[in-house]
């Protein structure tokens, strides 16, 4: 293959996954709240599950178990039930941090979240969200297998670059805005927002 064989696809797929993992959502919120609090012992698998767990949906969807998974709603039924239950009680909890903000004093953290914790969260706001297999592993599969060939896994890598890319600069990137949460007050503005993203895609999630 020469370089507009691979180059070409390649950068498709970066722009292409880019554009679709950045849109606000669950998972950039929470990534968003351990980036500013900035333990990387914390960061760092939280990161490394989003990025990884696209990159295994892409591959999958390249695969055509995409269409698996399309064929069986009754699996995603039960995932939208469970991650809908799951995002509304992390709303609710973030809403009450909104009345109870503490500021971010250097080294420190204003609720702090274990590493365990971090990434248990993470793995269920990853793969109790069924829009994750409808918009990785079925849409962006789709999309890489029309590219033919070698080409699709090509596109595909570019998807999968896209989203270390993004995870990485949202996780480590936050730190730089530890300045302004060294108030109590933008703590409550940050919990205000995740509460909700958290509580308005359960609710949406929860009607189908």
């Amino acid at each position: 293959m020469n370089l507009a064989e691979t180059l070409l696809p390649s950068l498709l797929g970066f722009g292409t996954g880019l554009a679709l993992i950045v849109a606000i959502g669950a998972q950039n919120a929470y990534v968003l709240r351990l980036g500013i609090e900035g333990r990387t012992r914390t960061i760092l698998p939280a990161v490394l599950i989003c990025a990884v767990s696209d990159a295994v949906l892409i591959f999958a969807g390249i695969l055509g178990i995409g269409l698996v998974v399309e064929r069986t709603p009754v699996a995603l039924i039960v995932i939208r039930v469970v991650g809908a239950a799951f995002l509304l009680c992390y709303g609710v909890f973030a809403a009450v941090r909104v009345f109870r903000p503490r500021a971010l004093e250097p080294g420190t953290s204003p609720i702090p979240i274990s590493t365990k914790v971090a990434v248990s969260t993470i793995v269920a706001l990853t793969w109790l969200n069924p829009h994750v297999y409808l918009d990785t592993l079925i849409f962006l599969g789709s999309v890489a297998n029309q590219q033919g060939g070698d080409a699709r896994w090509w596109w595909g890598g570019g998807a999968i670059t896209a989203s270390f890319a993004w995870f990485f600069a949202l996780g480590f990137g936050a730190r730089h805005l530890r300045p302004f949460f060294a108030r109590p007050g933008s703590w409550r503005i940050l919990d205000a927002f995740i509460a909700v993203v958290m509580l308005s895609l359960g609710v949406r999630m929860a009607l189908g």
